[in-house]
């Protein structure tokens, strides 16, 4: 049986604690964790992998951090870098790791980062500061970058704006590091786009809206002459009819096998998990269930589709569930692991 870890970083700033990253053993069969190690960083906000799965990224107070991984899925640290900016919330890589981007919540900035050979990070070779309003000139519709996702054929990053209501997409020039303007998308008036993921295949597009409560699916086409087209193919909720009052939409992540595709919702806190057509795209909701914690920051199906963790980042927990897809249910499985405000998970097949 195939052995993983799982990063789950965290915001230290409550806390006496400065171990931002925790790295769990992986109990697939019983959909559980067991803390391994500890990694000392203040407030690490977001986590990223680099797509040959050698180093692991993260926000921090200053910028980011670079980490080696181990063949036992430990972190040695190789490297930090500044962006020049406030703390962001938010980075990937593209699908060459040559460039690592942020995006900047409290700013309205990307970053663009040259990456080295050796995985440590680079000079900035970019930053793109968000301008303009959403529908109410108030703190929310100020400029506020959530999320900053390349298109799978390392074309174009995305780049989700909570406050703007829009996702711009940008043409990456691997030589320079530069972006530049090459289309936008406009979500609904007070929706907020929040993450993005792509579809194995590149064809699909899925944007979750904090404030709208709901996840765009779009398909992606590209040609040299007319450049990146999205066309929306469906719009639907991430919660029940019947919901508290005042939810906005928080994580989105697929499965291993891009099968299915799980959001939460704080306020409401509950998980919304779908079944993906790999055909078409479409999503077909299988449950809105509640996550026994507060604020759902981020919600993980284990590798094995039948077992879920949420981080609950105001209740300063992680919860966990078995899951039966056919039968559309979750049920708690395990006791709550205590863990100071998390903020996101990733799970990492290690190569013992």
């Amino acid at each position: 049986m195939s052995k993983y870890v799982a990063y789950v970083s965290s915001y230290t700033s409550a806390s006496e604690d400065k171990n931002g990253i925790r790295i769990y053993d992986v109990d697939l069969k019983n959909g559980y964790l067991k803390e391994k190690n500890q990694i000392s960083i203040t407030n690490s906000s977001y986590v990223s992998i680099s797509h040959n799965r050698k180093y692991l990224y993260s926000i921090t107070d200053f910028g980011v951090e670079a980490y080696k991984i181990k063949k036992n899925g430990d972190l040695e640290v190789i490297g930090q870098g500044n962006i020049n900016g406030m703390r962001a919330s938010y980075l990937s890589t593209d699908y060459d790791d040559k460039f690592l981007f942020t995006g900047g919540y409290h700013d309205g900035k990307i970053t663009v980062l040259k990456l080295n050979d050796d995985g440590s990070i680079g000079q900035i070779t970019d930053e793109v500061f968000h301008k303009g309003l959403g529908t109410i000139a108030d703190l929310d519709s100020r400029p506020h970058v959530s999320c900053v996702k390349m298109t799978r054929d390392n074309k174009y990053l995305m780049a989700a704006d909570l406050g703007t209501d829009n996702t711009t997409v940008y043409k990456l020039d691997h030589n320079t590091g530069k972006l530049s303007q090459a289309d936008i998308i406009h979500s609904d008036q007070k929706s907020g786009p929040r993450h993005i993921k792509v579809s194995e295949d590149g064809k699909f597009v899925y944007i979750v809206h904090a404030r709208g409560c709901c996840i765009d699916v779009y398909r992606y086409h590209d040609t040299d002459n007319t450049g990146p087209e999205f066309e929306k193919l469906q719009s639907i909720s991430t919660l029940n009819e019947y919901h508290a009052s005042g939810s906005g939409a928080s994580a989105l992540n697929l499965s291993d096998d891009f099968k299915f595709l799980i959001t939460s919702n704080a306020g409401d806190n509950s998980a919304c998990m779908y079944s993906v057509d790999r055909r078409n795209g479409f999503l077909t909701k299988l449950f809105c269930l509640p996550v026994s914690g507060d604020y759902p920051k981020d919600v993980a199906l284990f590798p094995d589709n039948r077992h879920m963790v949420s981080l609950n980042h105001e209740s300063n927990t992680m919860t966990f569930f078995s899951v039966d897809t056919k039968a559309g249910l979750i049920v708690m499985n395990h006791k709550e692991i205590k863990i100071e405000q998390p903020n996101c998970i990733i799970f990492y097949e290690i190569q013992e």
